[in-house]
């Protein structure tokens, strides 16, 4: 059988499906330096509002999305969660994931009750591969350990057709361990580690100096990770730094922010981000707002990056970044 060639990352980019995210998370039992939702009242107001006859409007308006990812805080505090997955699954969504710090995970029968209403990818955040280093980060005593037995136990429903994936925010404090995390995070049966970029908003705008490492740092580290590891096809990826400053890294490890969209109140409308027209002629009160806008709205590019093979599928670069590190790091491909 002949080989099919693999798609590179610009054709990836490229040929991305609508997915939802559905902000439902009012608070969060995290502290994370990084947090990009700074204004805590705000997010608790925005997504106290997510009402289950909301929640399954979205639902119902993207049928036929390929994903419905529950975010935003922490989703597992929303006592409806399981209701709402078995609402996609009967929608008829293929992919129905969450982004969670994993801690309600370490309950198997709760892990269990969201994988048999139909939740088939977990994206578990977890920021280093000991207790200092994570709680360093999170700033909550006890958090490693129940993060880790959270992914324990989905690590045990994967039998049933369940995906593993972390989410590694990527700091000064632990780009120096992307080894032994990886390892760590593999050993626990996880099937995809992604190195999350910090995106330079919320806390990590105000703690910028102290956390956030140059783009080209973390490149060079990820290349020599890749070369340390030891396997022929690491299932690991670098997500949300520009492309430009990523040549040389195998396509297959490059990774990217997925578009999708979301939705908040009109009051809480990701200001200062172009919202989209209302979702339903005024009875909702819900805008929706999509990746792109959020980029638009905090991101930058530069005239030469026109000349750039990236410069079609790249998002720029954060405004915070370019105001404190300059662009000399990024030069056209």
């Amino acid at each position: 059988m002949p080989l099919v060639a693999e798609r590179d990352v610009v054709e990836r980019i490229s040929s991305q499906g609508e997915r939802l995210h559905v902000s439902i998370g009012a608070v969060c039992n995290n502290n994370c330096v990084f947090c990009m939702e700074e204004d805590r009242d705000a997010r608790y107001e925005n997504n106290s509002a997510m009402t289950r006859e909301r929640v399954r409007w979205m639902l119902e308006r993207h049928r036929g999305a390929e994903e419905v990812c529950f975010t935003s805080g922490e989703p597992t505090t929303r006592p409806e969660l399981p209701e709402f997955v078995a609402w996609a699954k009967a929608l008829g969504y293929p992919r129905i994931s969450t982004m969670t710090n994993g801690r309600r995970l370490s309950q198997l029968p709760y892990a269990a009750s969201l994988a048999k209403a139909g939740m088939n990818r977990f994206y578990v955040s977890i920021h280093g591969h000991e207790k200092k280093l994570h709680e360093g980060l999170t700033r909550t005593p006890e958090s490693f350990e129940q993060t880790v037995e959270g992914l324990r136990s989905v690590a045990k429903l994967k039998r049933f057709g369940v995906e593993l994936h972390t989410s590694t925010v990527v700091t000064k404090r632990n780009l120096p361990s992307l080894l032994p995390i990886y390892r760590f995070l593999r050993a626990l049966g996880v099937d995809q580690v992604v190195f999350n970029v910090m995106q330079a908003n919320g806390r990590a705008e105000t703690n910028f100096e102290h956390i956030f490492p140059r783009y080209t740092e973390i490149a060079e580290t990820f290349r020599g990770f890749l070369r340390d590891v030891g396997e022929l096809r690491p299932m690991a990826f670098l997500v949300d730094i520009p492309l430009c400053t990523t040549e040389g890294i195998a396509d297959f490890n490059r990774g990217y922010v997925e578009r999708y969209v979301h939705y908040d109140t009109e009051r809480h409308a990701a200001a200062p981000a172009v919202a989209r027209p209302r979702a339903e002629e005024g009875r909702r009160g819900l805008v929706m707002v999509s990746r792109d806008d959020l980029d638009e709205a905090r991101r930058v590019k530069r005239p030469e990056c026109a000349r750039c093979r990236y410069d079609g599928v790249c998002e720029g670069v954060w405004s915070v970044y370019a105001d404190r590190y300059g662009w000399d790091e990024m030069t056209p491909v």
